[in-house]
C-alpha cells in the first residue's frame, strides 16, 4: 500500500473536499459578514472546523461498516470451531484496534483553538489537520480493502492468519497518523 500521507487525496475524484462544499455554500449573509475586519478570519475557521467534523464523521462511519464487516468474518469463521479457535485472538485484538479508532476519530479535538486556549492553533495547522483527516479516508479504504481481502481468504482457504496482520498493520497504520495529527494539536509538529 502506498503511504496515503504522500499524495493530495483532495484532488483525487473520489475524496469529496469537504471544506470547498461548505465554502460553496456559504449565504449572501456570511459573504457580506466576511468583509467586516477580522470577521473573515472567524468565519473561514469556522467553515475549516464544520468541514473537520463533517470528514471525520464520514470516516467515523465507514469504519463502523468495515467493523460490521469484520463481525462477517467472525461468523465465517466459526462455522469451523478449529478455525474459530486459531484465530479469535488475533482478530478479536484487530476488531478492539479497529473499535479503539473509530473513537478516537469520533472524540479527536476539532482543527481549532479559541482565543484563551492554552495551544493556539493557526491557520496553516488547521489546514494541516484537514489534510490528515482526508487521508483517514486513504486508510479508512485500506482496512476495509483488508477486511475483504480477509473474507476472501477464509472462503479460500488462504493464509488467514497472514491476512489478519495485514488488516491489524493497515489499523496500526490508521492509529499513527492519528497520533501524528494529535501532535499538530499538541504543537509537538
Amino acid at each position: 500500500m502506498t503511504d496515503p500521507l504522500k499524495k493530495d487525496p483532495l484532488k483525487g475524484p473520489s475524496v469529496p473536499d469537504m471544506y470547498q462544499k461548505i465554502e460553496d455554500e456559504s449565504t449572501w449573509l456570511g459573504r457580506l459578514a466576511s468583509k467586516i475586519p477580522g470577521f473573515s478570519g472567524y468565519m473561514e475557521r469556522s467553515r475549516r472546523r464544520e468541514a473537520d467534523q463533517m470528514l471525520r464523521d464520514t470516516i467515523a462511519n465507514r469504519l463502523e461498516q468495515t467493523r460490521l464487516a469484520l463481525s462477517n468474518v467472525h461468523q465465517d469463521l466459526s462455522s469451523d470451531i478449529i478455525l474459530a479457535m486459531d484465530y479469535a485472538e488475533p482478530l478479536g485484538r484487530a476488531d478492539n484496534r479497529l473499535m479503539g479508532l473509530i473513537g478516537k476519530i469520533k472524540d479527536a479535538p476539532q482543527g481549532y483553538s479559541g482565543f484563551f486556549d492554552a495551544v493556539k492553533v493557526d491557520e496553516n495547522d488547521i489546514a494541516r489537520l484537514y489534510q490528515f483527516d482526508a487521508n483517514m479516508l486513504d486508510y479508512a479504504e485500506a482496512i476495509e480493502a483488508n477486511v475483504t481481502a480477509l473474507q476472501a481468504t477464509i472462503s479460500g482457504d488462504g493464509n488467514v492468519r497472514e491476512q489478519i496482520r495485514a488488516l491489524d498493520a493497515s489499523i496500526q497504520d490508521a492509529n499513527n497518523a492519528l497520533s501524528a495529527r494529535q501532535e499538530i494539536l499538541s504543537g509537538a509538529a
